[in-house]
């Protein structure tokens, strides 16, 4: 592969760590390093889970992300506490604002609450070497903030997240070049162990030969391509280490599905039930769709069972012949897969999301469906209107029943208390 062709930033990815926990310890003045700390959704309820942990939190006690409270042992130096999500945009903004004294705007973006990527390449005559200004944004956000953070880079995303998840989260800092993929990326395995290879692909991927990522790049692009289409020359390319995405562009897969899942707060029992939730999902995951302008494909529905029941669930797609983000179609073919796949076992978790995305100007407008552009009207009507005065503002009369989660759910920032 001739690397000259391509480009040769200086990207860095940088993430806080145990970002949650280490903003809980600074607001109560604790040593995120020392002392056991766990994020609980709900300290009433004993079945809640555990969001985020302290290192000696999972070192001690063995407690982790996706714990329940029940099992976290009582002992007199763990710390519980609920999540406070405005604090901690809160403190998120405040890490960017730290990153705009270094870098412009248009060369940062949020890829989530604790993590960003910056693009410092031409910043070496302000502030010389890229891996020095790391370390000078790494000290400033700790004595400001008292957030630790370990940091990524490379000559694109791609690499610049690489180096972050499999080198830099062990060591605090990793800098890859594209010399180091044979040594560095090429031995990686299990293929999951790659940033943006799921299960599934992995799973293919290995029916076909394939188990390490040396052994993709190795692949030809003519077979990956007749398997999976453009995501084979995805594939190709990422295992050599090459990514043409802009900084802030969606990245990998690109913005390949919209989805929303959610863990209930009971079990529900009834089909009845169930199915409110799911129209409430539903409306979340068009109204996003509808948004961004996009329409879906395949709609994929995933129904986790109640651990009284011994767990598990399914995970069930359909492909419609023609591309949608209406809501309530969404949410029929949610109900087809449910009733044709589910046991009849007490439901705990529900995702769902609409994949094979094409541009809304893509939909036909069937003589068959007179009322298509009505509906999307009245659908974005009813955006506008949540956006403007809050997700409550309108709600479908089944979200007003006991069953209904939405109501309580717009009174949470990010799934949780503020």
């Amino acid at each position: 592969m001739d690397y000259s062709k391509f480009p040769n930033r200086q990207i860095a990815c940088i993430d806080m760590m145990s970002f949650y926990a280490s903003c809980i310890a600074s607001l109560h003045n604790l040593d995120v390093k020392t002392v056991p700390i766990a994020i609980v959704g709900n300290l009433e309820q004993k079945g809640a889970v555990v969001l985020a942990a302290s290192p000696a939190m999972k070192k001690r006690f063995r407690v982790k992300t996706g714990t329940r409270l029940y099992e976290v042992p009582d002992h007199p130096d763990i710390q519980l506490f609920e999540p406070k999500m405005g604090y901690f945009l809160e403190m998120s903004m405040a890490i960017t604002r730290i990153l705009h004294k270094y870098v412009p705007a248009e060369a940062i973006h949020v890829y989530s609450v604790d993590e960003s990527f910056i693009d410092l390449t031409g910043t070496e005559k302000l502030w010389g070497d890229p891996k020095q200004t790391i370390k000078m944004i790494q000290r400033e956000i700790v004595e400001t903030l008292n957030l630790p953070s370990t940091v990524g880079m490379g000559p694109n995303m791609l690499m610049a997240k690489l180096a972050l998840d499999l080198e830099a989260k062990k060591t605090g800092f990793a800098r890859w070049t594209y010399e180091d993929i044979p040594r560095k990326l090429w031995p990686i395995q299990p293929l999951s162990e790659m940033w943006g290879v799921g299960g599934r692909t992995e799973k293919t991927l290995n029916n076909m030969g394939i188990f390490s990522v040396g052994d993709l790049a190795h692949t030809s692009l003519e077979k990956l391509e007749k398997k999976f289409g453009i995501m084979g020359n995805q594939l190709y390319h990422h295992a050599w280490g090459i990514d043409l995405s802009e900084l802030g562009a969606p990245l990998l897969e690109g913005q390949v599905s919209f989805g929303k899942g959610q863990t209930l707060f009971r079990d529900y029992v009834t089909r009845k039930s169930v199915l409110v939730v799911m129209l409430e999902i539903c409306e979340d995951v068009a109204s996003r769709a509808r948004h961004a302008r996009k329409a879906g494909r395949t709609i994929h529905l995933s129904i986790g069972y109640s651990k009284h029941s011994l767990g598990g669930g399914f995970s069930r797609s359909l492909s419609i012949e023609e591309a949608t983000n209406d809501t309530m179609k969404i949410y029929d073919v949610c109900v087809a897969l449910f009733d044709k796949f589910h046991d009849q076992r007490p439901v705990r978790k529900i995702f769902i999301s609409i994949t094979n995305l094409e541009d809304e100007t893509s939909m036909q407008l069937s003589l068959f469906e007179e009322n298509k552009w009505r509906k999307r009207k009245l659908g974005s009507a009813m955006d506008e209107i949540r956006s403007r005065y809050g997700s409550s503002a309108i709600l479908r009369a089944s979200s007003l029943t006991e069953d209904g989660t939405a109501m309580q759910r717009s009174k949470l920032v990010g799934g949780h208390k503020s």
